[in-house]
């Protein structure tokens, strides 16, 4: 946490330039709250249900694919939070360093847009775990008016989090990590109480296919953090531990995302049909009973709260990026009222909430990746950022390149999302490369997109760097951890 934060109060006015090293004071154990609260969600119970249900596999399977999944995901989130501490910039601004000037305008326009959807699934699941309390407590039934109303709420009060900044965010996300695991406690004892556990363990195993599938479907949430992991870790000091920042993200993750998804997986045995629920959140509030579902969908709506807050706060850094000359906190505003909008049209319109979000997640492993790839390849060799090149967007700007591009980023970013795309499969579109290959078959269309645009990044011949080290780098190695 930043002495700058702490001493101008509640709001943080920072925007997209780099934090000086004098107030760069934050901790890396700041992290493991962070990621914890960045997936206090039910739609994780519902993915987990989705594993049993869906993909046919047994309880082990189930433990494999919630093991591996926050491991894959959150560990490339972390690597690349590494490049927060070194830069001290929120994560698309340091990636005009990798494409240029404008060239970083294709992925951050891309990567906005994907955040529209993110927030609006969220915005959803939170707006529905009003209702069904307001249902189960006060028997007020839902209507047209009271989605939008409960909608708007929710939005509002995400709005005014991730206004305030990261102390807000932060403080949030510590206090949610203490109720998430008292509702855990309150969950378990339950479900080792009613399940019928004789019948969770007689399962057949499913294909290998499918449990690879499920690692990438359940890893697509964390993917989607990927790019907004510099922007939990500017505020570091450049001699903070890189191991530390891949260890708490990893341990933040793992530690919400395992006990969720076997939750989910054990109440699919007995009802399947949360798997599929129109709305899974008021659905698990049928199945539950009453002294567990109430305080359950209550941190489930704080969860939802943080999770938007946390993506809100990061696609205001996005926004500012693009060209919007507002203050951050305003920036925010934008994907505020995006949300409201898409939220009510899926909550008044869609007919399948879980086909849509599976869809969207397939879809958005990919969009993110793209950028993952270039990124992730270009720290491999890159020793610095400079922080004046960063925030020049004009010809006079280090990171201007060729007309404002960097060719082999720019490049290498779109063969790499075709070629994810080729061999992707969802319910709103499937690659042409999508079947009869296992590429298809396991769901490895974000994992080829990595691949294919962080290889090609590398072997491209590059701009040179004419930028010098920060007098205070402490760092002799690019990704030393």
């Amino acid at each position: 946490m930043s002495k700058t934060a702490e001493s101008e109060g509640a709001l943080e006015t920072r925007g997209i330039e780099p934090v000086p090293d004098a107030e760069r004071t934050a901790k890396t154990r700041e992290l493991f709250p962070t990621w914890v609260a960045a997936n206090i969600s039910v739609l994780l119970l519902t993915m987990g249900a989705s594993l049993v249900v869906a993909y046919k596999l047994n309880f082990w399977q189930a433990v494999v694919v919630a093991v591996a999944a926050p491991m894959v995901s959150y560990g490339l989130v972390g690597l690349i939070g590494i490049a927060g501490k070194r830069g001290g910039a929120p994560g698309m601004a340091l990636s005009r360093a990798v494409f240029g000037q404008r060239g970083n305008l294709l992925p951050g326009s891309l990567i906005w847009v994907a955040r529209w959807g993110w927030e609006t699934i969220n915005a959803v699941t939170g707006a529905y775990a009003v209702l069904t309390v307001l249902d189960i407590c006060f028997d007020i039934r839902q209507n047209d008016f009271l989605v939008i109303l409960t909608l708007l709420c929710f939005v509002v009060a995400t709005f005014a989090i991730s206004g305030l900044g990261i102390n807000a965010v932060q403080k949030c996300n510590k206090y949610a990590t203490y109720l998430f695991g008292l509702f855990s406690v309150m969950v378990l004892i339950y479900l080792i109480v009613d399940t019928d556990w004789s019948e969770v363990f007689g399962r057949p195993a499913g294909q290998t296919s499918l449990m690879v599938a499920g690692i990438g479907m359940i890893a697509a949430g964390g993917v989607s953090w990927i790019p907004s992991s510099p922007d939990f870790t500017r505020y570091l000091p450049r001699t903070a531990s890189s191991a530390a920042i891949v260890r708490n993200s990893i341990g933040g993750a793992g530690i919400v995302v395992l006990p969720m998804v076997l939750m989910g997986a054990v109440m699919a045995v007995s009802t399947p049909d949360l798997a599929s629920a129109a709305d899974p959140v008021s659905f698990l509030g049928e199945i539950l009973p009453m002294w567990i579902a109430v305080p359950y969908l209550l941190i489930a709506l704080v969860g939802m709260l943080l999770i938007n807050a946390m993506s809100m706060y990061s696609a205001g850094f996005t926004a500012q990026t693009l060209g919007f000359k507002v203050p951050r906190h305003w920036a925010v505003s934008v994907n505020a009222v995006i949300s409201l909008i898409f939220g009510g049209i899926l909550m008044l319109v869609a007919t399948s909430f879980m086909g849509s979000f599976i869809a969207f997640l397939s879809l958005l492993a990919v969009a993110f990746s793209a950028w993952v790839g270039v990124f992730g390849a270009d720290m491999f060799t890159r020793k610095h950022y400079d922080p004046a090149a960063l925030v020049d967007t004009g010809r006079t700007s280090a990171y201007w390149y060729k007309g404002g591009f960097s060719p082999a980023a720019v490049i290498s970013w779109a063969i790499g999302l075709v070629a994810g795309l080729l061999f992707t499969t969802s319910d709103w579109f499937t690659g042409p490369l999508a079947t009869n290959n296992f590429i298809g078959e396991y769901g490895l269309g974000w994992v080829v997109t990595i691949v294919v645009s962080g290889l090609l990044y590398l072997a491209l011949p590059k701009p040179a760097d004419t930028t010098t080290a920060p007098e205070d780098s402490k760092e002799s190695a690019p990704l030393a951890v």
